[in-house]
């Protein structure tokens, strides 16, 4: 029986794993939205690797991930107003850091650049914006003032390759004292706005009943025109249509039966009374050129 020579399979065999341990250092897998940094016997590499299968010097270059994607960092503040109230604020930061400066950062800054940079950036540009601004306009100027935070902020930290991609005021806080004032300026202004608003009610019905009556007596001088307008067309169709006969028949109408005392000689008719009590006839006066 033949004696198995073992070494001629052992050795095969260290070969094959060693070059697989070999090959298996010789790759590397960098994640989707992250950035390998390449390290060659403690010397950082300038240049980052892409995300997917790339190689390296197996046992010599180690590869740092370096995360690429947006993060978000919560910052809490304290700080002082220009009208010297204290402020405590809360922000909130989405941000990133790019490929390119991956490398940068881990060499001059490392794996912790958000206790590092960040946060006293953000720290930094709170206290600094909050101070040109009163504690109230903090509040009604919210919007201005996070975007000038945020402005600041970029440019602390974008040198170092630190993208600001959302700067947001969570919240302003401040001193007891002071959200008691500010309560009673509101309730004050809203008494003031309803007592305005009041006023401007009682003009308006002052106003609407003035004009209410300058109408009315609009309409009733107009109705008094029209009413004498119509009495004078009325009297003048009477006056046309009147006559002597007319005239005559009126005046004797309204005689009492009584002669006149004086009788003018200017008089248009003379009225003869008979002694039976007849009607009277009327007389044409006698021309004065018979006299």
């Amino acid at each position: 029986m033949k004696k198995v020579n073992i070494k001629k399979f052992i050795i095969p065999a260290v070969i094959i794993v060693l070059l697989l341990i070999v090959g298996a250092s010789s790759v590397t897998v960098v994640p989707a939205g992250t950035s390998g940094v390449v390290v060659t016997m403690g010397k950082v590499s300038d240049r980052a690797l892409d995300s997917g299968l790339n190689f390296k010097i197996p046992f010599v270059q180690t590869v740092v991930m370096v995360n690429n994607k947006i993060q978000k960092c919560e910052v809490e503040s304290n700080s002082v107003s220009k009208d010297l109230q204290t402020v405590s604020s809360a922000v909130a930061v989405n941000f990133h850091i790019t490929s390119d400066s991956a490398p940068s950062i881990y060499k001059t800054i490392g794996e912790q650049y958000q206790d590092t940079v960040l946060q006293p950036a953000i720290q930094e540009a709170v206290k600094s914006i909050s101070a040109q601004y009163t504690a109230e306009e903090l509040i009604t100027k919210r919007t201005a003032v996070g975007d000038e935070i945020g402005s600041a902020l970029t440019e602390k930290v974008s040198e170092y390759g630190i993208i600001i991609d959302k700067f947001n005021i969570v919240n302003f806080e401040f001193s007891a004292e002071f959200n008691a004032a500010i309560e009673q300026k509101q309730v004050a202004e809203q008494n003031y706005l309803k007592a305005k608003t009041e006023k401007e009610q009682q003009i308006m019905e002052a106003e609407s009943d003035a004009k209410k009556k300058v109408i009315e007596a609009e309409a009733e001088a107009e109705a008094k025109l029209k009413r004498a307008d119509a009495e004078a067309e009325a009297n003048e169709k009477i006056n046309a249509s009147l006559n002597g006969n007319i005239l005559t028949y009126q005046q004797i109408q309204k005689w009492d039966g009584k002669y006149p005392s004086v009788v003018s000689s200017d008089s248009s008719i003379l009225i003869d009374i008979p002694q039976n009590g007849a009607v009277p006839q009327t007389t044409e006066p006698a021309n004065n050129e018979n006299e």
